[in-house]
């Protein structure tokens, strides 16, 4: 019975993948992509590795993708401009060193935009994050850069006065030093809730993102924009990447599904479920 289980379960999935590319040869949507670290060394979930993100970079240059900043997708939503097609953004959170050492070079090689959200009391104060001279440098060549911020306390652990503290005092910090608003957030762990929402707006925000997967189009709610979570350290990193890039919610359709295997004591089928 339960060999039969499995193969209706595996069966479904490749109908309904096969479904999905079919239907979402395109995303609904804008994709806004999200990384974090880009290196040789750190072999983790959050890591993916220069040659992947160098070939992901060109894979988006030769399907005809085109780069845009927080500022012209927030522009988009509230409908005061238009964008390119096949538009996307990229994200990177957290503030690591090797944003500037292996990512910079690639997007630069590329003429790619990005934003990175930093987590302000990190700057300058630990060897693997970005120091203001590497800020000072990247911004001069048009990286934007947001708030991920004070200390990456996830904020709805917190009482709502701490709350707005890491809220205004990162984007305060972050303007100070660069000369530059700050409008856009990315919530620590990506959770958020309606008060932690409307204190992000109080601060000034224009836009804030988590990381729960899937597009962003008119009319979402812009304090809790999706993004599409790229990760490394396992295998068919491309085709992974193609397939979250074009259909985000069957890839998050998997993943619910595999939580909720494990959550009900299916694990065994739960390992069966291929990752997007």
């Amino acid at each position: 019975m339960k060999s039969i289980l499995i193969r209706i379960v595996i069966a479904g999935l490749i109908i309904i993948g096969a479904a999905c590319f079919a239907i979402f040869s395109k995303p609904i949507g804008i994709p806004v992509l999200n990384y974090h670290q880009i290196n040789d060394v750190d072999e983790n979930m959050l890591t993916v590795s220069t040659s992947e993100f160098e070939a992901q970079m060109a894979w988006l240059e030769e399907n005809g993708y085109k780069t845009i900043t927080a500022s012209e997708l927030a522009d988009a939503l509230e409908g005061k401009g238009a964008l390119p097609e096949h538009p996307v953004l990229i994200t990177f959170d957290d503030g690591y060193i090797d944003n500037y050492q292996c990512a910079f070079p690639i997007l630069k090689k590329h003429q790619m935009k990005a934003i990175i959200f930093l987590i302000s009391d990190y700057i300058s104060m630990y060897p693997n994050y970005l120091t203001w001279e590497q800020l000072f440098e990247m911004q001069a060549a048009g990286i934007e850069f947001g708030s991920h911020t004070l200390d990456h306390t996830v904020l709805t652990d917190l009482p709502l006065a701490d709350a707005e503290r890491e809220l205004t005092g990162s984007k305060n910090i972050l303007q100070n030093r660069l000369g530059r608003k700050i409008d856009f957030l990315a919530y620590p762990c990506g959770f958020t809730n309606s008060d932690i929402k409307a204190r992000v707006k109080a601060a000034g925000y224009r836009a804030a993102f988590t990381v729960e997967l899937g597009n962003v189009a008119p009319g979402d709610d812009v304090y809790a924009l999706n993004r599409v979570p790229v990760f490394g350290a396992m295998p068919h990193t491309m085709l992974r990447f193609s397939g979250r890039l074009h259909c985000p919610r069957f890839a998050a359709w998997l993943e619910n599904l595999q939580k909720e295997l494990i959550r009900t004591g299916h694990s065994g089928i739960a390992e069966l479920i291929p990752a997007l």
